[in-house]
């Protein structure tokens, strides 16, 4: 699917979608007096980096892992059971992949698409070895092969053959057949935490 057509899906996505977006908003502002996007810097098409916008769903305090914590994110890049986790609506928003709402803003200004691979951060490059030029030749995407092919439940090093045999394999049938389980991986919640 072309990148303009999908800036357009983007907008009016954003919208419909207003409503919810605003009943989010003032729900941070009702129980944490605000302080409702996270920013941080990711990595789009030709490594170029971009701030990337996410309702924030943790503390902003740093908790230390333990050992077991450390081999778990070392395999999976995320923790099952995060403890820095916002209480309430930080699990409710990660269940059901609300937190990345604010990213059609990213696509809008024509950092991000709809479907892609998943933007990373510098550090986990090395992750990537050589398919990192691969990755990167695509913008990433709001949604993507790995979030359907069950996500968190996948550990990173199978999370990037997805992003390879996606950009290696995309077509307009896969983009709108990725869509289509988009809708199902977040009713479900699989692999969501």
């Amino acid at each position: 699917m072309n990148y303009t057509l999908q800036r357009i899906l983007a907008a009016i996505l954003l919208v419909l979608l207003s409503p919810l977006l605003l009943l989010i908003v003032l729900l941070y502002i009702l129980f944490y007096g605000g302080g409702c996007l996270y920013k941080v810097t990711r990595l789009g098409l030709d490594e170029k980096p971009f701030v990337l916008y996410k309702f924030r769903t943790m503390n902003e305090v740093a908790t230390v892992m333990s050992e077991a914590e450390q081999q778990e994110w070392a395999m999976f890049g995320k923790l099952r059971h995060d403890t820095r986790l916002l209480p309430g609506i930080g699990h409710f928003l990660r269940r059901f992949s609300l937190d990345e709402l604010p990213q059609l803003w990213n696509v809008i200004r024509g950092e991000m698409a709809l479907i892609g691979p998943r933007p990373i951060i510098d550090a986990e490059k090395v992750m990537y070895g050589n398919y990192s030029k691969l990755i990167h030749s695509v913008k990433p995407g709001v949604t993507g092969l790995w979030q359907v092919s069950g996500r968190n439940l996948l550990t990173y090093q199978r999370r990037v053959a997805i992003n390879v045999y996606y950009v290696r394999h995309r077509s307009l049938q896969l983009d709108l057949w990725i869509l289509y389980r988009t809708i199902w991986a977040v009713i479900g919640g699989r692999g969501a935490y």
